[in-house]
Order: structure tokens, then C-alpha cells, then sequence
């Protein structure tokens, strides 16, 4: 594959981002009863967004810049497709969008933050099982 060391650079840029993402809302679910549970949720949210795009650079597949889930995933070839429920794919994207302003959504309990970061570590292990595995290690400081 003709620049594929460029391809890879990125691929790896978007994995360190999403994984960059996923141990803060880890991190942040500790909290218990004083976790902010909208932050948990947009991070989970977010690990799983950049995972999709580093997967979609790795195939090759040009993608917009939205938030939207359920649009990226279409863009992903099925046969690489991490499984997400239609519902998981809207309330994923709700955690991006709605979540982001006070007033207009209904409060996230500890037990949906939970939800929310395990689905994004089920989406990280489908995705890192198809990637090649430099790019999924994390450079030394």
C-alpha cells in the first residue's frame, strides 16, 4: 500500500486520541457519586467516534466532520463494522451533541456513564482487532 507509513501516522494519531478520551471518562467514573456523568458520557462518546474515524483512514474512506455515530458507522465496510445497536448509536451521539448544553436533556445517572464507557471499550477491542498493531502502541515519553 503505497504510503502507508503516512496512513498509519495518522490512524495512530486518532487511536491516541480516542484512547486519550476513554482513560479520562475511566478515570472520571471513579468519582462514584460526585462523577460528572455528561462528561463520562461525551468521552466514551468521543473514544468511539475516533476510533471509527482511525478505522475509516486505515480503509481509505473519506468521512465528514460530524459527530453523528450512526453516520459513520454507515461508512464503515460491514464486514469491519463494530457491533452498536441502532440505540446505542443514538444515544452516542446525543452524548457529542444534546449533552453539551444545559436545559435541554434529561440528567445522566452513573448507571448510563457506566453503559456509555463500556460500549466504547466493546467498540475499542472490535476496532483494534482489525488495526494494525503499530498502530495501536502508545509511544514512550
Amino acid at each position: 500500500m503505497p504510503g502507508s507509513e503516512d496512513v498509519f501516522a495518522v490512524v495512530r494519531e486518532w487511536v491516541l486520541k480516542a484512547e486519550n478520551d476513554l482513560t479520562n471518562a475511566t478515570h472520571t467514573l471513579k468519582l462514584r457519586d460526585d462523577c460528572p456523568t455528561d462528561t463520562v458520557c461525551f468521552h466514551a462518546q468521543q473514544c468511539v467516534e475516533k476510533y471509527l474515524k482511525a478505522l475509516l483512514v486505515l480503509k481509505g474512506i473519506r468521512f465528514p466532520r460530524v459527530h453523528n455515530i450512526e453516520e459513520l458507522i454507515a461508512l464503515v465496510p460491514k464486514t469491519d463494522r463494530p457491533e452498536l445497536s441502532a440505540d446505542e448509536q443514538e444515544r452516542l451521539t446525543d452524548f457529542a451533541t444534546v449533552t453539551r448544553y444545559p436545559g435541554i436533556y434529561e440528567p445522566v445517572t452513573l448507571s448510563d456513564a457506566r453503559t456509555a464507557v463500556s460500549v466504547a471499550r466493546r467498540v475499542r477491542r472490535s476496532i483494534r482487532s482489525v488495526l494494525p498493531k503499530s498502530t495501536t502502541t502508545r509511544p514512550k515519553k
